[in-house]
C-alpha cells in the first residue's frame, strides 16, 4: 500500500523533514513494482480502453498497484455513452482527488449536456471545469425555468474574447431576457476587437441593429480581410468606431503589406478623426514591419516614432536594422536609447561592444565584453572568444538528503507520475507530476527532477530547473542519455555529436513524445512526410509517422536530416539550424538579402524572433555539450563559419577552449537558497 500525505500539495521542504520520519517507518515495506505488474499493466490498459470488463480479469495481482485505477477509468471513458451515473458515482467515491476521477466526471458532465440530461447533470456538476461546462450549467438551470442574472452568471463569461458553442444557447436566453443590452454587446465587441478575434465581434454584432450591427461588422472585417476594408473605407463615416476599424486595418495589412499599408494611412490619415493613440499605433505598425523588410527608410522610420509609440520591439528593431547596414554610430545610438534594464539583455551588450571595437573605443568594448563573458550564454562564448578567455561554466551537484528523498518517494501522486512513465504514458505521467508538485518549494522540485532523470525521464529536469542557482545543475539539465544513440548515429550521419544534442534538447526537451502544431514528432522534432524522405534517401527502414515517437528511430532519421541541412550550406551548423527551424526555402531568401554580412550580424537579422533565439540556443548548447562530452570546447565563433565559407569538423587537435568558473558559488542543495549566480544566465534557457 501507499499512504497518503496529508496534503496532495508539497509545499515545504521543513514540512517534508518533519513528515519523513513517520512516512518512512510507515511506508518501509513498500516495494517498487515489479516488470511483470507493469507488464500485466500494460496488456489489462489496452483492453480497458476497449471498454467492457475484461480488462478485470487481467489485473489480477494489480490491486494495490498504484496506476490500478487507470484501468477502471479507461473501460468506463470508452463507454461513456452507454455509461450512467451509478457507475461514475461509484467511482468518484472510490478515487475522489484522482486525475482519472475528474476527467470522468468532465467527460460524464459532457455526454450528459448531450444527452440533455439535466437533472443528472446539475447533481454531478461542479464549478470551475471550464467555460463549456458552465454554459452548461446555466442551459440546465434554464430547463428547470429559472431566471439568469447577468452579473452573478454571465459576467465573468461575457469579459472573455471567445467561447465555445455550447454557450451559445444560454447566450440566446440572455438576448430573449433582454440582458445584452447595446452597451453590453459593444463592451463585448471593443475587448474582442483588442484581442483580435473577429469571430466573435461578427457573432456578436448580429444581436446588433442598423448602423451598429454594420459597424461592428467592418470591426471584424479590419481583423480578417484588412485590404478590402481600407479599400471600402472612403465610403465609411467619420465616426468613432469605424476609425477604430481603419486603425485595425492599416495595423493588421502593415504586418503582410507594409507598402499597401504606407498607401492607405496616406490616402485615409485625413479622412478620419485619428486620437493621439490610435495614430501612434498605426505609425508603430508601419515602421516596425518596414523594418522587420528592411526597407531602405525603416532606420529612419523607426528613429522617428513618437516616444509614446516606441516598445521594446520598436527600440530592438532600431538596432537590427542598423545592424544590417552596419551603421555603427547608429547602432550605438539606438542601443543607448533603450531603457536600462533592456540594455542589459546580452544580445545589446555584446553588440554595444562590437559598435565601441568599430568607432575605436577598444577599452570601453573590452570592459563590456569581460563582463559579458561571465555567462554562460550564446553572447558569453561569443565574447570569451573575442577576448581569447576561457567559458564561464559554473557546474553544481545537488547535494543527497535521503530522508527527503523518502519522503517524495512516497508521496502517492509522484508514485503514479513515475510509473505512467514507466509504462509508456508520459501524458498522464508528467500531470500527475503538475499535480504532486504544485506549490512546492524549489529544493523540493530540483530533488524531484533528480528522482525523474535516475529513472531516464530527463525532460522533468529542463522543464523544473530554469532559473536561478539551478542553471548550474548541467548535468541534470544537458543530460547525454547515451542509451539513445546520439553520438554513434551523427558520427555515422557525418556531424557533430554535440550539435546533434543541441538540436535536440532545443526541440524537444527531451521529451519523447513531443508533438508540434504541424505534427513534428519525438524528440528531434521530425514531421511524418519529411521523415519518411529521410529514410528513403539513406536506405532506412519507415514504420510510419507513430515510430517517431521511438527515441533510436527519430535520433537515426534526424542526426540524417541535420546531415542534409548541413550539407545543403556548406556544412555550417549554424545556418543549418536556421534551416531545421524555419526551413530551408525561408533561409535562402535571408541570404539572397543579407548573406554579405557576418555570422553574429545574420543571426541578428532573421525576421523571426523564434529562429534567432532558436539558433543562438543550439549553438550555446552545442557548447555546453561539447564541454560534457570532452572536458572542453571548440570555440562557438569556429563554429559560426562565414556564409559561404565551407565548414570542416573539429579535429581532435584543433584548438579547444578550456572551462572556468570564476565566480564559484555554493553548489544548490535541498536546504540552498534560490540566487542567480554571476556565471549563470536566465536567457540561456528561454524555451526549455
Amino acid at each position: 500500500m501507499f499512504f497518503l500525505l496529508p496534503s496532495r500539495r508539497i509545499a515545504r521542504v521543513g514540512w517534508l523533514s518533519i513528515a519523513c520520519g513517520w512516512l518512512i517507518a510507515t511506508t518501509a515495506g513498500a516495494a517498487e513494482p515489479s516488470d511483470a505488474q507493469r507488464d500485466a499493466f500494460r496488456q489489462a490498459y489496452v483492453v480497458a480502453q476497449q471498454g467492457g470488463d475484461a480488462w478485470r480479469g487481467m489485473s489480477n495481482g494489480l490491486h494495490d498497484y498504484p496506476l490500478y485505477p487507470y484501468l477502471e477509468a479507461a473501460a468506463l471513458e470508452h463507454d461513456i455513452h452507454q455509461t450512467d451515473r451509478a457507475a461514475v458515482e461509484s467511482y468518484l467515491h472510490r478515487y475522489t482527488d484522482m486525475i482519472p476521477a475528474a476527467d470522468l466526471r468532465r467527460d460524464f458532465l459532457l455526454e450528459l449536456a448531450r444527452r440533455e440530461d439535466w437533472p443528472n447533470f446539475l447533481a454531478l456538476y461542479q464549478p470551475g471545469i471550464g467555460d463549456a461546462l458552465s454554459c452548461d450549467a446555466l442551459q440546465a438551470r434554464l430547463a428547470r425555468g429559472e431566471k439568469l442574472n447577468f452579473d452573478k452568471d454571465l459576467d465573468a463569461l461575457w469579459s472573455k474574447p471567445t467561447l465555445p458553442g455550447a454557450c451559445d444557447a444560454a447566450l440566446d436566453a440572455a438576448h430573449d431576457q433582454a440582458l445584452l443590452t447595446t452597451s453590453r454587446l459593444w463592451s463585448r465587441i471593443d475587448r474582442a476587437a483588442d484581442a483580435g478575434k473577429a469571430d466573435t465581434i461578427a457573432s456578436t454584432a448580429d444581436w446588433l441593429q442598423g448602423d451598429d450591427a454594420s459597424t461592428a461588422q467592418r470591426l471584424a472585417q479590419a481583423l480578417r480581410d484588412p485590404s478590402s476594408a481600407v479599400a471600402a473605407a472612403d465610403a465609411w463615416a467619420n465616426t468613432p468606431h469605424n476609425t477604430q476599424a481603419v486603425t485595425l486595418a492599416i495595423a493588421r495589412l502593415a504586418r503582410r503589406q507594409s507598402g499597401s499599408a504606407d498607401s492607405a494611412w496616406q490616402n485615409l490619415q485625413t479622412r478620419f478623426a485619428f486620437s493621439e493613440q490610435q495614430r501612434d499605433k498605426i505609425l508603430y505598425a508601419l515602421a516596425l514591419f518596414h523594418a522587420t523588410d528592411f526597407d531602405d527608410q525603416a532606420l529612419e522610420r523607426l528613429i522617428a516614432l513618437p516616444a509614446a509609440a516606441q516598445t521594446d520591439a520598436s527600440r530592438e528593431w532600431r538596432v537590427r536594422v542598423a545592424l544590417s547596414k552596419q551603421k555603427w554610430p547608429a547602432v550605438l545610438a539606438a542601443i543607448q536609447s533603450m531603457p536600462a534594464t533592456q540594455q542589459q539583455d546580452g544580445e545589446w551588450r555584446y553588440f554595444l561592444a562590437r559598435a565601441l571595437t568599430e568607432l575605436g573605443r577598444g577599452d570601453e568594448s573590452k570592459q563590456v565584453l569581460q563582463s559579458l563573458a561571465g555567462e554562460a550564454t550564446f553572447f558569453g562564448f561569443l565574447a570569451a572568444d573575442r577576448l581569447g578567455t576561457p567559458y564561464a561554466i559554473c557546474p553544481a551537484q545537488l547535494a543527497g538528503d535521503p530522508q527527503q528523498e523518502q519522503a517524495l518517494l512516497n508521496e502517492p501522486g509522484l508514485v503514479r507520475a513515475f510509473e505512467l512513465y514507466a509504462v509508456g504514458l508520459p501524458k498522464l505521467a508528467r500531470r500527475e507530476w503538475t499535480r504532486a508538485l504544485d506549490g512546492a518549494d524549489a529544493p523540493t522540485l530540483r530533488l524531484a527532477a533528480d528522482l525523474a532523470n535516475r529513472r531516464g525521464w530527463y525532460d522533468r529536469a529542463v522543464f523544473t530547473l530554469s532559473s536561478g542557482d539551478a542553471l548550474r545543475l548541467y548535468e541534470l539539465r544537458f543530460p547525454l542519455a547515451s542509451q539513445d544513440g546520439v553520438v554513434p548515429q551523427a558520427i555515422e550521419a557525418g556531424i557533430e555529436p554535440v550539435w546533434a544534442y543541441g538540436i535536440l534538447r532545443a526541440e524537444s526537451a527531451w521529451m519523447t513524445d513531443a508533438r508540434s502544431g504541424a505534427d513534428a514528432r519525438g524528440l528531434m522534432q521530425l514531421v511524418p512526410a519529411t521523415a519518411a524522405l529521410v529514410a528513403r534517401r539513406n536506405g532506412l527502414d519507415w514504420g510510419g509517422g507513430d515510430t517517431l515517437y521511438d527515441p533510436s528511430t527519430n535520433i537515426k532519421l534526424g542526426t540524417r536530416y541535420l546531415a542534409q541541412m548541413a550539407e545543403r550550406y556548406n556544412g555550417s551548423p549554424w545556418l543549418a539550424s536556421a534551416a531545421y527551424n524555419a526551413g530551408p526555402n525561408r533561409v535562402d531568401q535571408w541570404l539572397a538579402a543579407r548573406g554579405t554580412l557576418s555570422p553574429e550580424l545574420f543571426v541578428a537579422t532573421i525576421p523571426f524572433k523564434e529562429t534567432r533565439e532558436y539558433v543562438a540556443r543550439v549553438m550555446a548548447f552545442s557548447v555546453i555539450y561539447d564541454w560534457r562530452l570532452n572536458g572542453k570546447a571548440t570555440p562557438l565563433s569556429r563554429r559560426m563559419s562565414a556564409i559561404g565559407q565551407a565548414y570542416a569538423l573539429p579535429a581532435a587537435n584543433d584548438l579547444r577552449r578550456s572551462i572556468e568558473c570564476p565566480a564559484v558559488a555554493p553548489a544548490p542543495s535541498s536546504s540552498a537558497s534560490s540566487h542567480a549566480p554571476a556565471t549563470a544566465s536566465t536567457t540561456l534557457d528561454t524555451t526549455p
